[in-house]
């Protein structure tokens, strides 16, 4: 090789050297002068701004700018969305572990109230989301207005009731009663159910989906656990007579069967007779999973002798 050739070789990898050199690394933090500049800068990349965001919400109460540059970028419906959801992402953490943010909630809480009627879908939801975990009145105000009238719902019903369950209001067991009765969709009515189960009012109301057959065997199992912890003697007295029904669903029947075995009388069951033959089939039967027969046996064993 040439002199001259070895020169320019070794010319392209310097140069190769240097651009690499002056290229962050990957994962390399900022500083913090850098980050807020990069992050709220619209002649950056989108990937350069959400991967600065992060960096930014750790330093977001050292300059009075910082926390209102980025809640502007949060409002900017003409931002990308994906650096918009940074931004919240960002301001969310500094909510949560920044000291001294208390002097921006104010402004925070006004954002996100804003943003929660945002065009975008999930950028709505995570900031109802979070004034939710605020126990936000106005966040409460609108997710009940879309459970009452869907037209104007900002989430989907399951998720509305969901984020109802953070600070829940004799208003929000109205609405969810409502949508038991008559559910938008499968997932709804579960998640009432769920919220439903905080309210000692509803007892009766989880006694009948409990013995409805018909009904799904992911909502009876809701109806069992919110009934135990609601009226404990009412899910004995169900919890026996679905053990005596030979038509029973298996699953189901084991549920009954743990409640009876955890919170039951212990003298009243052993002198149960016909409780103990009813279980007794269910251990014998041909048709009943392997696991059902065992939590039987295991029952029988306790009980019988």
């Amino acid at each position: 090789m040439t002199s001259k050739r070895k020169a320019a070789n070794s010319a392209t990898k310097a140069a190769k050297k240097a651009k690499s050199a002056r290229r962050p690394k990957s994962g390399t933090k900022m500083s913090a002068k850098a980050a807020y500049s990069t992050a709220t800068s619209q002649k950056k990349t989108v990937q350069q701004r959400v991967a600065a965001m992060p960096q930014v919400s750790l330093t977001v109460t050292e300059n009075d700018e910082n926390p209102q540059a980025v809640m502007t970028v949060l409002r900017n419906s003409n931002e990308p969305v994906k650096v918009r959801l940074a931004a919240l992402q960002s301001l969310a953490a500094a909510s949560f572990s920044a000291a001294g943010f208390e002097t921006w909630r104010g402004d925070y809480i006004a954002t996100l109230r804003a943003v929660a009627t945002d065009p975008d879908a999930e950028l709505r939801q995570r900031a109802l989301g979070l004034l939710a975990r605020e126990n936000d009145g106005f966040a409460e105000q609108k997710l009940l207005e879309g459970l009452k009238k869907p037209e104007k719902a900002l989430v989907p019903p399951e998720k509305a009731l969901q984020l109802l369950g953070y600070d829940v209001h004799a208003s929000a067991y109205s609405v969810a009663r409502d949508i038991v009765t008559n559910p938008p969709n499968p997932e709804a009515k579960r998640e009432a159910l769920r919220l439903l189960a905080a309210d000692a009012t509803s007892a009766p109301l989880f006694e009948k989906v409990l013995r409805d057959k018909n009904e799904l065997r992911e909502n009876r199992q809701v109806a069992a656990s919110a009934l135990q912890s609601l009226n404990p003697e009412k899910l004995q007295e169900q919890a026996r007579e679905m053990l005596l029904d030979p038509s029973e669903y298996d699953d189901i029947q084991a549920t009954s069967l743990t409640a009876i075995t955890q919170f039951g009388d212990d003298a009243a069951i052993a002198d149960d007779k016909s409780l103990l033959k009813s279980v007794d089939r269910m251990s014998a039967s041909s048709k009943a999973k392997s696991k059902y027969k065992q939590s039987a046996r295991r029952f029988l064993s306790k009980y019988k002798g």
